[in-house]
């Protein structure tokens, strides 16, 4: 009988080369995070050395991605001098695809929002993202007085599997989006390298880096979109699973009373809570409206009940198994209901503290809406500038890091 195969482990040295691009990429990281630093605390938070600080510091300046921006006062003998990262220093686009909806950003270095087009279109076809693309990019531009020699790239946020997963009203030529190249998709009008990620995971990217995620090192992510995402974030870095499909609670089964077993993201979605409107004669609208009609009013509260519900199992799962800080949800909710879904599901699972060894309180995310976009745009900055996964490995380790498309 054959001995059975074994997976190698992901063992290796690293070089001076890595070691310093490494090193260059935390500092860089601390600086955007922290807003402004001197030179003594970013040989404090990194634990680099000072001259090693001082030399990279040197690089990062002539490089054009930080700048000085003034004296620390309060201190004895010559002030030190703060360090702030260049929100011009370089730029990102930023698209998320969904099933409702298709979303593009520009971004600066800094994570500021410069131009944004959307169109709420169901089951939007690659042919209408494309030409919706081609027809914005250069007004977005031109109103962000941005050149495009300075974008560094463009990230892609799509749900796993989006043109495969059954939710009500997808049409059958849906599907091609299941062979779609996203490089030639976003081929032209510039030939930028284009990076592609799951939408959950580029919230969490973006909550991560922008966020709750400067506060909380370890976090879950769930994102309430046309489905329903999650992404996993611990120790300050984003977890993949062997698969790529790690925080999918949107396809666990809910056991709650009169669930039947279905899969989670049937109701606690966009989608899920459209279906739950019209049965009840209202639609997506009534509820978007800032006052909306008493009648819609108890209608939503009747979903967030039902919504909460069916989220104590998957959020008793993530307490159990993986006891983050925090989980946080997110997406194109508008912030007055994921708050009130938020403190439901907080109040069900206190009920049950009892049988259960650690709760993480249910915040709202801290972004915005386009947390999938802006995570998106995020994608060519971690490549190119930020610490990654993997970044002293002498080769690229199997199923790890982003997904690139050249």
């Amino acid at each position: 009988m054959a001995p059975a195969l074994r997976t190698r482990p992901r063992l290796s040295g690293t070089n001076l080369e890595r070691a310093a691009d490494h090193n260059q990429r935390v500092t860089l990281h601390a600086i955007r995070v922290c807003g402004s630093l001197t030179r003594v605390e970013l040989a404090g938070i990194t634990g680099l050395t000072p001259a090693a600080i001082a030399n990279i510091a040197r690089r990062l300046l002539q490089d054009g991605l930080i700048e000085e921006a003034g004296q620390q006062r309060g201190s004895r003998g010559q002030p030190p001098t703060k360090l702030v990262v260049r929100a011009d220093a370089c730029y990102s686009i930023g698209v998320n695809v969904d099933r409702d909806h298709v979303t593009i950003v520009l971004v600066d270095f800094a994570g500021q929002m410069l131009a944004r087009v959307s169109e709420e279109v169901d089951f939007a076809l690659p042919d209408q993202v494309r030409a919706l693309y081609r027809r914005s990019i250069h007004d977005m531009l031109r109103s962000a007085q941005v050149d495009i020699a300075k974008v560094v790239g463009l990230g892609v946020a799509v749900p796993d599997q989006l043109g495969s997963v059954d939710l009500p009203g997808r049409p059958p030529a849906y599907a091609a989006w299941e062979s779609v190249d996203f490089a030639q998709l976003f081929d032209e009008p510039f030939s930028l390298p284009v990076f592609t990620e799951n939408d959950a995971a580029a919230a969490a990217m973006g909550e991560m880096q922008f966020g709750h995620g400067q506060r909380h090192g370890s976090f879950f992510y769930i994102l309430i979109s046309s489905g329903l995402g999650g992404g996993l974030v611990i120790d300050n870095a984003y977890l993949r699973g062997a698969n790529g499909r790690s925080g999918e609670l949107g396809f666990m089964r809910a056991l709650d009373d009169g669930a039947g077993g279905e899969q989670v993201q049937k109701l606690v979605s966009l989608s899920g809570l459209s279906r739950h409107l019209e049965e009840h004669g209202f639609g997506l609208r009534d509820m978007m409206r800032s006052t909306p009609a008493p009648e819609a009013e108890a209608c939503v509260e009747a979903w967030i009940e039902q919504a909460a519900r069916r989220l104590v199992t998957p959020l008793t799962a993530i307490n159990c198994l993986i006891n983050p800080a925090v989980i946080l949800i997110g997406g194109r909710l508008p912030a007055s209901l994921v708050e009130r879904l938020a403190e439901r599901a907080n109040s069900l699972m206190e009920a049950g503290a009892g049988t259960l060894p650690a709760i993480a309180p249910v915040a709202r995310a801290e972004l915005s809406q386009d947390a999938p976009a802006v995570g998106a745009a995020i994608l060519p900055f971690s490549h190119f500038l930020l610490p990654k996964p993997g970044a002293l490995w002498k080769a690229p380790a199997d199923g790890a890091g982003l997904r690139q498309v050249l």
